[in-house]
């Protein structure tokens, strides 16, 4: 399920109605702390089962003063570059030092610097303060930036002081390029990351992951996916997180720079053309909607599975957990025998015969045609379809 990066689509808006039932019987994870609700909104309006679990947030502005050090070092070495990597960042560093009455002098010495930002959201924060810029990196990333910070020096930085903002995730080797290259590098961080109160709704998601019970999980920063591994190692299931991942619950990043744990990871996350939160819903929307709905024809009628909902003949099958696992992996086979022993390990680590001979009368007798779930002698049980 969890296939290659994906693009956005260019095809026409669905229409309101169809719009409200694109992710109907998906159920999605959200990581976010941030604009959540706008996230969670967006997709519950869609018809989405959302499960939020906040793994990240970020601390106030009077729980790191480190802020203030960091801006009268930046005001007292007038440096020659600036280097701004998000709109939230640049916003909250002015609001600091105009709190703490350095609102002024940080403008000033920002004016008489050479201004790089990091995509159009902080070229906006930094021109809506009165100031310009000199650069802009083209897929908003951090290393991109610097590329071209060391592009328009001729490749070294010797006797230049730079500052740059950091956004709550430190890229390393990007400030190691800097120092590298000679430059008297200063660092500041408007904000920084903490874990949220409710820990018990991380340790849910996760669980969540790992039993194959969302379709998707969403993330708009990579500090948040690195806690939530971080989180699974300390649960003892990190490995069945990331297996989970990899065969059955997809991942969705707002962008390259939050994708690229989980790329480290070995995952292949949705990825969407333009950097914003619109358009990783409209991603995770084209995705669910066009290529996670499932067909097979019956002769008791069509069969459509779409996320945690399974209809027949356009009625919804209600049944039991137990009932829809085994149907599930019916469908999921596509007509073909699913031997007895593989059908048992679904249901119990010891795979009792006994067991899933009561599950499977149960799952007989909740559909409308009993005679959906064929036994072949022997081997196990097939799903009746009709080949097309």
């Amino acid at each position: 399920m969890n296939g290659a990066a994906a693009i956005m689509t260019t095809d026409a808006k669905p229409a309101p109605a169809e719009l409200e039932t694109a992710l109907k019987g998906f159920r999605v994870g959200v990581t976010s702390h941030r604009r959540a609700e706008d996230l969670i909104e967006a997709l519950e309006r869609r018809g989405a089962e959302v499960l939020h679990a906040p793994v990240l947030t970020i601390a106030p502005v009077g729980q790191d003063l480190g802020v203030l050090e960091d801006t009268r070092r930046t005001i007292d070495a007038r440096p020659d570059i600036c280097i701004v990597t998000t709109a939230y960042g640049m916003r909250r560093w002015l609001e600091v030092a105009d709190a703490a009455g350095l609102g002024e002098d940080l403008q000033e010495v920002l004016s008489a610097s050479a201004l790089y930002v990091r995509g159009p959201k902080a070229r906006g924060a930094v021109r809506a303060a009165g100031l310009a810029d000199v650069g802009i990196s083209h897929d908003e990333t951090t290393a991109t930036l610097v590329d071209l910070v060391l592009r328009d020096a001729g490749g070294r930085l010797d006797g230049k002081r730079v500052v740059i903002q950091l956004h709550g995730y430190t890229d390393g080797a990007q400030l190691d390029r800097l120092r590298a290259a000679g430059a008297e590098l200063i660092t500041v961080t408007p904000y920084r990351w903490v874990r949220p109160e409710g820990e018990d709704r991380l340790e849910t998601l996760i669980a969540a992951v790992c039993a194959g019970e969302l379709d998707v999980v969403t993330f708009t920063s990579a500090p948040a996916v690195d806690a939530l591994f971080s989180a699974a190692h300390e649960l003892g299931l990190h490995a069945q997180l990331v297996a989970a991942f990899r065969q059955r619950v997809a991942t969705a990043a707002v962008g390259p720079v939050t994708a690229a744990p989980l790329e480290a990871a070995g995952l292949r996350p949705w990825v969407p053309e333009r950097f914003r939160m619109g358009a990783l819903i409209k991603l995770v929307t084209d995705n669910l909607s066009r290529r996670q709905v499932r067909r097979l024809e019956t002769p008791a009628g069509p069969i459509e599975l779409r996320g945690r909902t399974m209809t027949l003949a356009g009625e919804e099958l209600c049944l039991a957990p137990a009932a829809m696992l085994l149907f599930r992996a019916l469908f999921d086979a596509g007509g073909a025998v699913v031997p007895r022993e593989a059908l048992a390990r679904l249901l119990s680590q010891s795979g009792s015969s006994h067991a899933l001979d009561m599950a499977v009368n149960r799952l007989r007798n909740a559909l409308p045609s009993p005679d959906l779930v064929q036994t072949v002698v022997k081997r196990g049980y097939r799903l009746r379809v009709e080949r097309i």
